[in-house]
Parts: C-alpha cells; sequence; structure tokens
C-alpha cells in the first residue's frame, strides 16, 4: 500500500516494508536519441531555449511562466553591449506578476533584496547611457 500526498512543492511517499521486498514492475524505456530536450540542458544544441531543463525548477510552466519565458529569451539573445540591457520591461514584467504569488515565489530577504534592486538600477542606467549614446 503506498499512500502519496503533496506538501508544497514536494510529494511525499510513504511506503510499507512489503512494498520494499516486491520486486519493482518499473520498465526502463531506452533513451530516444532524436528527443531534443532529453539531457541536453538548458540551451538545446540548436540554440534554443529548452524550457523543459529541470534547471530552471519549473520557472516556465508556473502562473508567471509567460513573463519568465519572455524575460529570459530576451537577455538570451541580447546583442547590446551589456547583455540584456535592453530587457528591463520583461524583466519587471516578471518581478511584479511574482510578486502576486510569494507562496510560490518567496521575496528575498534584506540584502539580496538590495542586490537585485542595485543590479536593476545599473540596468536602467545602462539603457539610460545606450539611449544617450544614440543620441549624440
Amino acid at each position: 500500500l503506498l499512500v502519496s500526498s503533496i506538501i508544497g512543492k514536494d510529494r511525499i511517499i510513504f511506503a510499507t516494508k512489503e512494498d520494499h521486498e516486491t520486486p519493482s514492475s518499473a520498465e526502463l524505456v531506452a533513451d530516444d536519441p532524436d528527443d531534443p530536450y532529453e539531457e541536453q540542458g538548458l540551451i538545446l544544441p540548436n540554440g534554443d531555449i529548452n524550457w523543459n531543463c529541470p534547471c530552471l525548477g519549473g520557472m516556465a510552466s508556473g502562473p508567471c511562466g509567460e513573463q519568465f519565458k519572455s524575460a529570459f529569451s530576451c537577455f538570451h539573445y541580447s546583442t547590446e553591449e551589456i547583455k540584456g540591457s535592453d530587457c528591463v520591461d520583461q524583466f519587471r514584467a516578471m518581478q511584479e506578476c511574482m510578486q502576486k504569488y510569494p507562496d510560490l515565489y518567496p521575496q528575498e530577504d534584506e540584502n539580496d533584496e538590495k542586490s537585485s534592486k542595485d543590479l536593476e538600477a545599473a540596468s536602467m542606467e545602462a539603457s539610460a547611457a545606450k539611449e544617450e549614446k544614440g543620441s549624440s
């Protein structure tokens, strides 16, 4: 008898001694060498983002998944001198969405918050410098 329950993001499974003594009936399926998502990491061989990568921790599929994808795509494909300096609006939209779901996206403590605000300020300064440079 297996009992399963979900607590937060984790699934807890309780198994009896008998469950452990019974041989597994799981069948292993051979890896498909043509599966573009299998063990590819964050960036696929063709340069696309692997939204199924476990390294993203489910960010691409949560309630702010579209905002995350937009911001991350913008950054990944950015060709600006300061990479991602053209993505401030997308990252701001992602952050605003995440603030609506504090249980899913816990806010950083004050020290981390300060560094993220510093990063955002630096990014804005870079955008302003780029505009200024372009207008001369």
